[in-house]
């Protein structure tokens, strides 16, 4: 017997199956999407405002709200597998509780689930349990499951982007702490394969990158990668606070933040893993790949322009 319901289409010599992305339109859902389309997959992206999601033509694109349990069901029904991107924050341990459960009473058979590296560790205190009632939901589910854990995303960089076009410097939150800095298509990638190809079920991957880098080591890259100076100044928890609040931040969210940034700063964040590899097939990308890749982003067309 297959290992999902016969649905129509062949993608790759295989019965096709419908695959369905929640947070279709963020980082690591929106790659996950652009990826599944490319190999000519079954895909279905579900987003609270379909209207303004920018996906590819062939992507069947639906309204879902995780605060809204119905909506969510009507999104799943029919499909085989799904990436399940929960809410982080201190407050949302049911909504992710309910996503898995959402996705088993429609009859999805495989779910790989989005977490975050260092989940579970005692050091970290309560954001280190933020993401531990989904996976627990996912590992108990009964479902073929498989559980990332990422480490700090590349493209966090990009809220670097306004310092570094006005000429000021970064703010480094995290000290001299490292972190194996990882490349979101990587992430992406390794969550395709494991929606699509057999054996991750009951797997939990810790993806990074192949370097560990300081805040100040990502400044240096961006700066031989935009031909240009990219300096980094030290900011104080208090100061941090302060914006995080400032921002419309919970107090919780951002103690839990700040207790995460303390986390790095302390090294409990310097972990190089070799599951990008072994999943793969290939080295994961350096944060300079990701960096040149990304580069107008940060000014270098302007800049370019300019001399």
């Amino acid at each position: 017997m297959p290992k999902f319901p016969i649905e129509r289409g062949v993608c790759g010599g295989r019965l096709a199956i419908m695959i369905l992305i929640t947070g279709a339109t963020g980082t690591i859902g929106s790659e996950i999407v652009r990826q599944l389309a490319a190999r000519g997959e079954r895909v279905r992206a579900v987003t609270r405002d379909p209207e303004r999601a920018q996906l590819p033509a062939e992507i069947d694109v639906v309204r879902g709200d995780y605060t809204d349990t119905a909506s969510m069901a009507a999104a799943m029904s029919g499909a085989d597998a799904a990436f399940i991107v929960g809410v982080l924050g201190p407050d949302d341990a049911e909504t992710d509780r309910a996503l898995v459960a959402t996705a088993k009473a429609a009859g999805v058979r495989r779910i790989v689930k989005l977490s975050a590296i260092g989940t579970g560790e005692p050091e970290l205190g309560r954001v280190g349990t933020w993401h531990l009632p989904g996976e627990t939901a996912a590992r108990e589910s009964g479902l073929d499951w498989t559980i990332l854990r990422p480490s700090a995303f590349a493209s966090n960089t990009l809220s670097w982007s306004d310092a570094i076009r006005s000429g000021r410097p970064v703010p480094n939150l995290t000290g001299s702490g490292t972190q194996g800095v990882v490349d979101p298509r990587d992430v992406a990638a390794v969550a395709v394969e494991a929606l699509v190809a057999p054996g991750h079920a009951g797997r939990i991957y810790t993806l990074t990158g192949p370097e560990l880098l300081t805040g100040p080591d990502q400044a240096a890259v961006l700066a031989t990668v935009l031909a240009h100076p990219v300096e980094s100044i030290d900011v104080p928890e208090d100061t941090a606070r302060e914006h995080m609040l400032a921002a419309g931040m919970s107090l919780e969210f951002a103690d839990g933040a700040l207790a995460g940034q303390a986390f790095v700063r302390a090294g409990g964040n310097a972990v190089l893993t070799d599951d990008v590899r072994q999943v793969l097939g290939r080295t994961p990308r350096a944060y300079a790949e990701w960096a040149t890749d990304h580069a107008a982003a940060f000014g270098a067309a302007d800049n370019a322009m300019s001399q």
